[in-house]
C-alpha cells in the first residue's frame, strides 16, 4: 500500500511541498511584489520573519484542500485567524486577511494543484 498525505505528519509534508513549490523551475510559484511588507491578519502587529512563509501557507492550504476538498477562503481565514487581544480587553477571535487567502487559491489554481468545484453554490 502506498503512503497518502494523511499518513506523513503533516509538518513534514508541509515543509516539502513548500520546497517543491519553491524550487519548481518547470510551474514556478511567483511570489506578489507586497510579500515581505504584508501583514497576514489585521491583528498581527509585524508581517512574518521567515522569508519563506508564503510558500508555506501555499502548501499547508493544499494539503488542507487535498484532505478536506471543497474549503473556501472564509473556512481558510477562520483556521488562520487567532484571538486578538489589545490592551486590558478580553480576547476576541478576529479572522486572518481573505485577500492574501484568495491570492494563493489563485495562484494554487494557476499551477492546477487545486481546482474549482462545478457544482458549488453562492
Amino acid at each position: 500500500r502506498s503512503a497518502t498525505v494523511k499518513d506523513v505528519p503533516a509538518a513534514s509534508f508541509v515543509s516539502a511541498l513548500a520546497k517543491h513549490f519553491k524550487d519548481d523551475r518547470k510551474n514556478p510559484m511567483d511570489l506578489p511584489d507586497w510579500h515581505d511588507i504584508v501583514k497576514t491578519a489585521s491583528q498581527k502587529e509585524l508581517s512574518p520573519y521567515s522569508k519563506d512563509w508564503y510558500y508555506i501557507r501555499a502548501a499547508s492550504m493544499a494539503r488542507k484542500i487535498y484532505i478536506r476538498g471543497g474549503t473556501g477562503v472564509c473556512a481558510f481565514s477562520k483556521i488562520y485567524g487567532q484571538a486578538n487581544k489589545r490592551s486590558v480587553t478580553k480576547a476576541h477571535f478576529e479572522r486572518s486577511s481573505r485577500g492574501l487567502i484568495r491570492h494563493i487559491l489563485k495562484q494554487l489554481g494557476e499551477m492546477g494543484v487545486v481546482s474549482t468545484k462545478k457544482d458549488k453554490k453562492g
